[in-house]
């Protein structure tokens, strides 16, 4: 396989200041008129070999003054101009200003962008069919932005480590280091990294549980990764693989976060109950232990202040009236007991 235009070098240019072409070109084109008429006038003195000399000069002044106009650009900050010769690679501009190069140099942009026209017939096409019209205009100006972009990669269903049906959404905050590879080696580079960004966030999705339901403290020492409690470190795990799948295409990740993460919609329902009978028995596991500390608590104090002497039937009544209290999720009612337990 030919990877020749995978590997294009880039190269700066640093072009002449395009003012001083630009007073010549209007030179030549205000003098290509006065001299045309002075070589009609030596034409009409009998003096042919003089006009025909004027003649060349004033189209010389004309063809110059147009085709240099031609190799005029204007670059704004944070834009670059990629430059072919004749079908190579020529170089590229990336210094903001007005500048002059070859005239037969062409500014080339990825192939996939549309023309004005058909944004206008394709945004038409989709309002006719009472559609959401999502079709931006791309720039008329053959310049790629090396601005800072934002892809807001839309939500997506993907299953976890468990097969659960998971609906993740991702940002990717991003721009373009290398235009030269932009332009030459992917067909639409905004396009490659929505396309990657949903390869990595389903590579990332199917490496971790959405949750982890084992409360056990063995299991909370073990620090199993999931995709609802350690979102920072998948984040960076996916910014990483994204940056490593888009370096060809000379683009740099800046940042990558989880927008949105949920069940999807068969399972939320029955995931919710389970989420919330982890709670309970996670809340009653902490009551029983509280409880049985303040049961334990309150004997020895008891024995240790003599204030009572309690056999162990009593003690076992007392702890079991005091688990009651403690332990329920309604308020006591108190019995008094005039008897004895005997």
């Amino acid at each position: 396989m030919d990877n020749t235009m995978h590997n294009v070098d880039e190269k700066v240019l640093h072009p002449i200041s395009g003012i001083p072409v630009l007073i010549l070109n209007i030179l030549m084109l205000v003098l290509c008129i006065p001299v045309f008429l002075f070589a009609m006038a030596c034409f009409a003195s009998w003096r042919p070999g003089l006009g025909v000399l004027l003649l060349m000069v004033s189209f010389l002044f004309l063809f110059f003054g147009i085709l240099n106009f031609c190799g005029l650009y204007s670059v704004n900050p944070n834009e670059a101009l990629v430059l072919v010769l004749f079908g190579k690679y020529y170089g590229t501009v990336k210094q903001p200003g007005y500048y002059f190069v070859n005239p037969f140099a062409r500014p080339i942009v990825p192939a996939s962008a549309m023309s004005s026209l058909d944004v206008a017939l394709e945004t038409e096409a989709a309002k006719g069919k009472g559609k959401k019209d999502k079709i931006s205009a791309p720039s008329s100006r053959k310049r790629i932005s090396l601005k800072v972009n934002t892809l807001n990669n839309d939500k997506q269903k993907v299953n976890d480590v468990l097969g659960n049906p998971v609906i993740i959404g991702t940002v990717v905050i991003w721009k373009v280091a290398d235009p030269t590879k932009a332009v030459f080696n992917v067909e639409d580079y905004s396009d490659f990294l929505s396309t990657q960004c949903d390869l990595v966030v389903r590579n990332a999705a199917r490496m971790f549980p959405y949750d982890d339901f084992d409360d056990t403290p063995e299991a909370a020492n073990n620090g199993e990764k999931t995709l609802r409690g350690s979102s920072q470190e998948i984040a960076d795990m996916m910014q990483a693989d994204l940056q490593k799948r888009v370096e060809e295409a000379g683009l740099e990740i800046k940042d990558v976060r989880i927008t949105n993460l949920a069940y999807s919609e068969e399972i939320a329902a029955a995931m919710l109950q389970r989420q919330q009978a982890s709670a309970i028995i996670a809340a009653r596991q902490k009551i029983v232990e509280g409880a049985v500390g303040m049961v334990k608590m309150a004997l020895d104090q008891l024995d240790e202040e003599s204030i009572v002497a309690l056999d162990d039937e009593r003690k076992a009544a007392m702890v079991s009236n005091l688990l009651v209290v403690l332990c329920g999720n309604k308020d006591a009612q108190p019995v008094i007991n005039n008897g004895s337990i005997y």
